[in-house]
């Protein structure tokens, strides 16, 4: 074979390559949006149950759509610095914008009507990198996985003749996926509190701490509040918002305070399954204090921007190998995308 002849072949086959590659990454591209394979969960499918459950309110989150944005900082004890270099651990303050809010799609919903609810923060480190997570106030997630919480919404909306959830596909559900009995236990004897200054969040799911060494240390964090438990009172029923008033009135007179609690897993504890609950003896660390210091309507202040991806991570904080983590991720980049362009449309419209 002549030296012409194989530089001719060589440059055909880094032409086909070229033509490859590209292709190659539009199909991986699909197949994580799930278009090649339409029986596989979708961020498009997550989001359209939750809008069926919630309705669609143009220019909010499809979850989680009531909520009050918060303003304040983060002062680091350096109690967690020998287990993860992140900038946010050292011992100093940081900056913070978060949100507080109900579950559900419905920002009308009265508060009173809603027991989960979630605080969101987004930390800004010095170095330029972010810490976004986004935490709930119940101790476990209802489900193993991103599949059964699709089940879940879909066994649980609305029969359009009764307008409540059929009983029977809610006992199918339950058969199918046992797991949430423990949830359902909780839940029934769980009293909510009148605020959200009271109440302690946590982040479901595992994530890893890694040190300057590269050792990694599983961990789940909680932020543990300040305030006093209080339950929610007849008198809180009488105002569908409740707790943006409450959370309001509180800042106006002083700053608001939890504390950064981080609790180390170990063999054996579930990394990849947020439907359970670590034992309550595993070792804790105080990492610091969040102080929240002023309070803003969500749609015109400081987090109506902010994505509250659990998956922008510093580094020093790794995601475990929970896939509910990828789900939320693309969920969450689904719906600020909507959002954002619909709010977008509704300033053009604007006189």
């Amino acid at each position: 074979m002549s030296t012409s002849s194989l530089s001719t072949r060589q440059k055909a086959f880094r032409l086909a390559l070229a033509g490859v590659i590209p292709l190659l990454l539009v199909v991986l591209f699909l197949w994580a949006g799930g278009w090649l394979a339409p029986q596989r969960l979708s961020a498009d499918k997550l989001v359209t149950v939750l809008q069926q459950s919630g309705g669609k309110h143009a220019g909010f989150r499809r979850n989680h759509a009531k909520g009050l944005c918060v303003i304040g900082d983060f002062v680091s004890n350096g109690n967690a610095s020998s287990l993860s270099k992140a900038e946010v651990f050292a011992q100093g303050q940081i900056p913070v914008i978060g949100r507080f809010a109900i579950a559900g799609g419905n920002p009308h919903a009265p508060d009173y009507a809603v027991p989960v609810r979630s605080m969101a923060l987004s930390f800004q480190q010095g170095n330029g990198e972010q810490w976004r997570t986004g935490m709930n106030a119940m101790p476990f997630f209802p489900v193993a996985s991103v599949e059964a919480f699709y089940a879940l919404q879909t066994a649980t909306l609305p029969d359009p003749a009764t307008g409540k959830p059929d009983a029977k596909k809610l006992q199918a559900f339950v058969a199918a996926h046992p797991e949430i009995k423990a949830f359902f236990g909780w839940a029934k004897q769980y009293v909510p509190s009148s605020s959200w200054a009271s109440d302690r969040y946590n982040s479901l799911n595992a994530f890893e701490l890694i040190d300057r060494d590269g050792h990694q240390q599983l961990v789940r964090w909680s932020m543990v509040p300040h305030t006093d438990y209080a339950p929610l009172s007849n008198a809180d029923k009488q105002d569908s918002d409740f707790l943006q008033h409450d959370l309001t009135q509180r800042l106006a007179q002083a700053p608001l305070e939890w504390d950064l609690i981080i609790t180390l897993a170990q063999p054996g504890d579930a990394s990849n399954d947020a439907s359970k609950a670590w034992p309550a003896d595993r070792k804790t660390i105080n990492a610091g204090t969040l102080i929240l210091k002023q309070a803003e309507a969500q749609q015109q202040g400081a987090c109506n921007d902010i994505n509250y991806d659990p998956l922008i991570l510093p580094a020093g904080i790794a995601a475990s190998d929970d896939p509910i983590l990828n789900a939320r991720s693309s969920a969450y980049a689904k719906s600020y995308n909507a959002r954002t362009r619909e709010q977008a449309q509704q300033a053009g419209e604007a006189p």
